[in-house]
């Protein structure tokens, strides 16, 4: 894994982190930020699973040799300790939260986790942003988490999805194209609902087919 750097971006996301665990609720800033529209392609990357032993910031290269970003692309990176968003999106739709690790925002994981056994051919996933490796750890532990939750230790992808929420859950078609807008908020899990049946349906009139639970 590549370790690139991004000092400009550290102290903004610092500060929207910290104000986010304080306030335990939804923060969007006036710019308007909602993560990728709908129609654009979610920005691929690679990172580090929580529960595994790689470390490393974020891969978030979509060519060979972009310095900082990554010596060779994201979607290239893979292995049993890494969550690569492009490996989900080639199997079929995908549910990506984008989260910190503090405050009430981890509630969607649970949120996620529960719907599992219900869209069994979703890729459901989570990337904590920044934060400590140890007690997200324990967090996937305690809440016996079997979707795979990765870590983005330097901000990177924080910065490319342009996160001012917590949480930010994307929602895309099978190859990476979203498909609806972000849920910039924790929902119900029957809201939750509705919309990874949106997607699924949505998929599968685009020609995916479904894996049998």
């Amino acid at each position: 894994m590549s370790r690139p750097r991004y000092a400009r971006y550290a102290g903004l996301i610092g500060l929207l982190i910290a104000a986010l665990v304080v306030v335990n609720t939804l923060l969007v800033r006036s710019d308007g930020a909602a993560g990728i529209a709908p129609g654009k392609m979610l920005a691929p990357f690679a990172v580090p699973l929580a529960l595994g032993s790689l470390q490393g910031d974020a891969n978030i290269a979509t060519h060979a040799h972009e310095g900082s970003a990554g010596n060779v692309p994201a979607c290239s990176v893979r292995g049993m300790r890494v969550l690569n968003l492009c490996q989900l999106y080639e199997r079929g739709p995908v549910v990506l939260a984008l989260f910190v690790d503090g405050g009430g925002c981890p509630r969607i994981l649970g949120e996620m986790q529960a719907l599992l056994k219900s869209f069994p051919g979703v890729g459901f996933a989570a990337v904590a942003i920044e934060g400590q490796r140890g007690q997200l750890r324990r967090l996937v532990r305690a809440r016996r988490l079997t979707l795979p939750v990765g870590i983005d230790e330097d901000g990177a992808v924080a910065s490319i999805y342009k996160v001012f929420s917590c949480p930010q859950v994307n929602f895309a078609y099978p190859g990476g194209v979203v498909q609806s807008k972000a849920l910039l908020r924790t929902p119900s899990l029957a809201e939750l609902r509705a919309r990874v049946g949106q997607l699924a349906a949505a998929s599968r009139a685009r020609g995916w087919q479904e894996a049998k639970a």
